[in-house]
């Protein structure tokens, strides 16, 4: 076995190396700001001294939300103007009441059920209290209102009625308000929530805080979120009570009614100080005369005046030229506010025009809608399925056979709007109707009516018209005027005012043939063609911008007429070209636009 070899004697100890100096390493800093002029402090840092980070809640304590909700009621009953604004929104929104459009797949039972919650509608004053509701939302920033049985109904129909309840009756008492603070947050002054936040319960007061009477003022009962109503507008998320609208305006309305004050007190100062006495010479060269003293006048007299005095009489400088200018300015800035056109908050369109009046309307039913689809789900759907839940337990008084309830669909009617032009309103639902763009029950809801009552109403007065021998469509005679009749049949345009032509006798015919060939062999034409061809049958004046355009089509389509099916005999006949050429007045029509373009042209 080999032997490992001895280890060698160490001679000294090596010598450890020097240590280095530690590695200096510089980090460069590099701060990113990103700069908001809104987030600079400035001159203007005052104004925004009330800023704060308070969530929803928590910025809308009892308090502020008391305090506001009592200046907004102030207003609406001293200013004219929102007291306006108030009325004109709820009837706006509400109208007559919302009407129930009910669809089981029985269209008998549809029509008995939607007239039995009419009848429960009518007995409780639903219309009534959807508008007064809507005010409260307005003024107070929410509505409640709770379903109760009123045992005064007959009992053979549903006896659910609804009370409505004031923002200050639904509230937590301040001896359990304390637990509002707690992590879980069970409580948002009078919202009852569980650990997931649905509201579970609200706690309402027994009588009104500000009522006359005292009894158990601040003694709450606690009513399940189920037969509670509560409509507000949040804004934040986690917002739990309602705020009032008119909370931006405030400080407006009030403004607007200092400034009336202040230029009806300057008048009446104006008017008390008929004149007064002056002097501009020396003291020593003048009478003395008391200042200030009252010096009765009476009507008729003439009067001396004291040595060395003047009389001045003092000109009524109020109202000034700015006060409609300053009203209308604050009333555009309140009208904003609240979502509402300026000509609905003053009721005043004189400065509109069609177009302005059109295009502010169409903004504010788009809010209409909007407002009408919260209220149908927070209060109409809910009564609605409370209503069914105690109809169908009534025997007999619901329709026998019908499917269970959740297969049921239903949507709301509300009231619909007059159009500020019926005749450019009604073409333009024609055309849309010939376009498949919309459809009747469209056009009915938009008006406020249902399709399928309305279209039954029409065919029976065709029916009675029918056995009466009245004719269906016949348009009513027009006025003859001399000379008239004979001047369109031999195809002179009628002028009716500038740049306006009413079609001809011929024109009118050819309209009325190339409709019916259209009905008749459904071709020929498009939506255009159509409303052109009404307008020619009608006997509408047609516009310069028409007439060249109808030229531009005969121009075109002439080639049409070499086509199969052109003229009588031939096959196909009409044609589809046929049948266009007659929708745009034909051969009278095409003369009667180069006519008066020619016209035109020479008197340029």
């Amino acid at each position: 076995m080999a032997k490992r070899p001895a280890p060698k004697a160490r001679t000294g100890r090596k010598a450890a190396p020097a240590r280095r100096a530690p590695r200096q390493v510089t980090v460069e800093r590099r701060v990113v700001r990103g700069r908001f002029d809104a987030a600079q402090s400035a001159d203007d840092s005052r104004h925004w001294a009330n800023s704060d980070a308070l969530s929803a809640n928590a910025a809308l304590t009892p308090e502020v939300r008391r305090i506001i909700r009592n200046r907004a009621r102030y207003e609406r009953a001293n200013n004219a103007y929102v007291h306006g604004i108030c009325v004109t929104k709820s009837n706006d929104l509400i109208g007559t009441g919302p009407r129930l459009l009910l669809d089981t797949g029985n269209v008998e039972a549809d029509r008995e059920i939607a007239r039995a919650f009419f009848d429960w509608s009518w007995r409780v004053r639903l219309a009534d209290k959807l508008r007064i509701a809507t005010e409260a939302r307005i003024v107070d920033g929410e509505a409640f209102a709770v379903m109760f049985t009123n045992p005064r109904f007959d009992d053979r129909s549903p006896q659910l009625d609804l009370r409505l309840v004031e923002a200050d009756q639904i509230a937590t008492p301040s001896y359990q308000y304390s637990e509002s603070v707690l992590p879980d947050g069970s409580f948002v002054d009078g919202l009852e929530f569980d650990a997931v936040g649905n509201v579970i319960a609200y706690h309402m007061l027994r009588s009104h805080p500000g009522a006359n009477y005292m009894f158990d003022s601040w003694t709450a009962d606690r009513i399940d979120a189920s037969r509670v109503l509560h409509w507000f507008r949040a804004t934040r998320p986690g917002q739990h009570r309602g705020l009032s609208e008119l909370t931006p305006c405030l400080r407006l309305t009030a403004n607007m009614r200092r400034y009336t004050e202040a230029v009806i007190r300057a008048a009446e100062i104006a008017a008390d100080l008929a004149a007064f006495v002056h002097s501009n010479s020396p003291a020593a060269t003048v009478d003395e005369v008391d200042p200030f003293a009252a010096i009765e006048i009476e009507k008729g007299t003439l009067t001396t005046l004291p040595e060395g005095w003047d009389v001045s009489q003092l000109k009524a400088e109020q109202p000034t030229n700015t006060h409609q200018a300053f009203t209308r300015t604050l009333l555009g800035e309140i009208a904003r506010g609240v979502n509402l056109p300026f000509h609905k908050a003053a009721f005043d369109a004189s400065s509109y025009n069609y177009s302005s009046a059109r295009l502010d309307g169409q903004l504010h039913d788009q809010n209409v809608r909007v407002e009408r689809d919260e209220l149908e789900r927070a209060w109409l759907d809910r009564v609605f399925a409370e209503w069914l839940d105690e109809a169908l337990l009534i025997q007999g008084y619901l329709p026998p056979g019908l499917p269970p309830a959740v297969r049921w669909n239903w949507s709301w009617v509300w009231d619909g709007h007059d159009g500020v032009d019926p005749v450019k309103e009604a073409n333009a639902t024609e055309t849309k109707l010939a376009t498949l763009t919309t459809s009747l029950a469209a056009e009915y809801a938009r008006q406020g009516k249902q399709w399928d009552v309305e279209l039954r109403q029409i065919a029976a007065e065709r029916r009675l018209m029918g056995e009466l021998g009245l004719a269906i469509g016949e348009r009513p005679a027009q006025v003859v005027v001399p000379g008239l009749e004979q001047a369109q049949a031999d195809g002179e345009p009628d002028l009716q005012a500038a740049e306006s032509y009413r079609p001809t006798a011929a024109m009118r015919e050819e309209a009325e043939r190339g409709l019916a060939w259209r009905r008749e062999f459904g071709r020929g034409g498009t939506a255009i063609g159509v409303a052109r061809a009404r307008d020619i049958a009608n006997g509408r004046p047609l516009s310069l911008d028409t007439v060249e355009r109808m030229a531009s089509y005969f121009a075109r389509h002439e080639v049409d007429k070499q086509g199969e099916g052109w003229s009588p005999g031939e096959p196909g006949y009409p044609s589809a070209g046929r049948i266009a050429w007659a929708l745009w007045g034909g051969d009278a029509g095409r003369s009667f636009a180069n006519r008066i373009l020619d016209q035109a042209e020479a008197d340029a």
